[in-house]
């Protein structure tokens, strides 16, 4: 069993001496940012001097994730990917999101991996006040020419800035394509090093400094001594892929295979598998005469098995929105820390151009909760301020029942806000659900409260209903 890392721990790794210079109160403090990665060692001055040598060294392997944390690219838009320091996320939480990497074959014409290549970079998805987006380029060597997949890389290369995969079993293709100029700047990951080619790669990988794959399918054993070879050859930043069979049975066996190597490393500290992991659903466009739909539907919802199933890295074909956008949805909530609801900040929002007779709506600032109420209120045309209450990023039904929607609450937002000299009314529309609080409300706030939908699709329906009571 893996030695886990706790508190008391960590803070027995530290100077102890509450010295205030990581700007922090007490070590005590500083080891629980530590442990929540809110903080490096290197924060810690006193832990760079040489009497702590000794234990700074105790101290990483403590702190470090059991999975390890890998970059693929360089510069801004690099990605990480492993990292992760559990199984399942409701155990703590999973870091580096999926890396979803889109793929171009080199029998591609160069305007067709251009117009991809621009796709793939300006795909941007706004959800619940997230932007979204697509990580890394994947080349694929499929026409036989070595020569033609070099071209094909540094295309790739001028036309992304995105991270680069080399998808190649042949060593000389890799050599010829991590040589072009704008490839070799970019790190590009190496796919992948096989039981026939594994020496080959591994020196171009240890050469140029680039991670490297290991493509072992349906063979665990062989990966583990895959693994052992090329760390011993002196290479750290592997990435795992032990195949994906997306048809029957050999699906299910692929799946445990993921689950196997998770477990292990997470579990049981076996550092063969401590790796990140790659998976390919792009496998759904194999064989000949293809129906398009039927593959970017295949592959949609492999890709979202995966991704709950360790996948940290992944390889599609599709260009099709209503194919990435489950993928990428369900990567969010996935990577969402289940111990801090998406929260929005409180405050007051204009919607619109409102003017003094503009009517004043009230919501929580739960993230889901604030952007489907401002994005219905934005569809339907209606001009208002809303008010967004501090509910510790909870729902209207969820902090009303909490205590954290509260009458209280609300009048020292109208007051902070300054809604009051916006407004030359005192009328506040409160959601349908926190029906219950209005009274109370009214007594704190003084403002007359009136009670809302339930549903914000309802808003400009019920404010039409109600013109008499509310101006707009």
């Amino acid at each position: 069993m893996a030695k886990k890392a706790t508190l008391l721990s960590v803070y027995q790794l530290l100077p102890q001496t509450n010295c205030g210079k990581c700007n922090e109160i007490t070590c005590m403090t500083f080891a629980s940012k530590l442990l929540e990665r809110r903080a490096t060692i290197e924060e810690c001055p006193p832990m760079t001097e040489a009497q702590y040598k000794s234990q700074a060294v105790k101290l990483r392997e403590l702190v470090a994730p059991p999975i390890r944390e890998i970059v693929l690219g360089s510069g801004e838009r690099s990605v990480k990917i492993g990292g992760k320091e559990v199984v399942y996320r409701h155990e703590l939480t999973l870091h580096n999101p999926t890396a979803i990497a889109i793929d171009v074959s080199d029998k591609m014409d160069d305007t067709t991996i251009v117009a991809r290549c621009r796709f793939v970079e300006c795909f941007q998805f706004t959800r619940i006040g997230q932007k979204l987006s697509l990580d890394a380029m994947a080349v694929r060597f499929a026409s036989g020419n070595a020569e033609r997949f070099a071209q094909a890389a540094a295309l790739v290369a001028k036309s992304s800035s995105l991270p680069l995969i080399l998808c190649s079993l042949d060593p000389e293709a890799l050599r010829l394509a991590i040589e072009q100029k704008d490839v070799l700047n970019r790190r590009p990951l190496l796919y992948a090093a096989t039981k026939d080619n594994w020496r080959e790669v591994g020196q171009l990988a240890m050469q140029y400094n680039c991670p490297v794959a290991v493509f072992a399918p349906d063979d665990l054993k062989n990966m583990k001594s895959l693994v052992r070879t090329l760390r011993a050859m002196g290479l750290e930043d592997i990435v795992l892929d032990p195949g994906f069979f997306p048809e029957g049975g050999r699906m299910k066996d692929s799946i445990e295979r993921l689950v196997m190597i998770r477990r292990a490393a997470v579990n049981r500290d076996d550092k063969d598998f401590a790796y990140p992991i790659l998976v390919t659903p792009a496998v759904a466009w194999m064989g000949d005469n293809v129906d398009e739909r039927a593959a970017a539907y295949k592959e949609s919802y492999l890709a979202s098995l995966v991704i709950t199933r360790f996948a940290d890295a992944m390889i599609l074909h599709s260009t099709d929105t209503w194919a990435i956008l489950p993928v990428i949805t369900l990567r969010q909530g996935a990577y969402t820390d289940p111990r801090k609801p998406v929260a929005v900040e409180a405050g007051l929002r204009e919607i619109g151009k409102p003017n003094e007779k503009a009517p004043v709506l009230l919501t929580t600032n739960f993230a889901l909760t604030y952007y489907t109420v401002s994005n219905d209120i934005e569809s339907q045309g209606v001009t208002c301020y809303l008010l967004v209450l501090n509910t510790e990023g909870l729902s209207v039904e969820s902090s009303v029942a909490g205590g954290q929607f509260t009458a209280a609450g609300v009048k020292d937002l109208i007051g902070s806000s300054k809604v009051e000299s916006k407004v030359a009314h005192r009328k506040l529309i409160i959601p349908g659900m926190a029906a219950r609080l209005s009274g109370e409300i009214e007594d704190l706030a003084k403002w007359e409260v009136i009670v809302g939908p339930r549903d914000s699709s309802e808003i400009k329906e019920f404010l039409e209903r109600r013109s008499e009571v509310v101006q707009t």
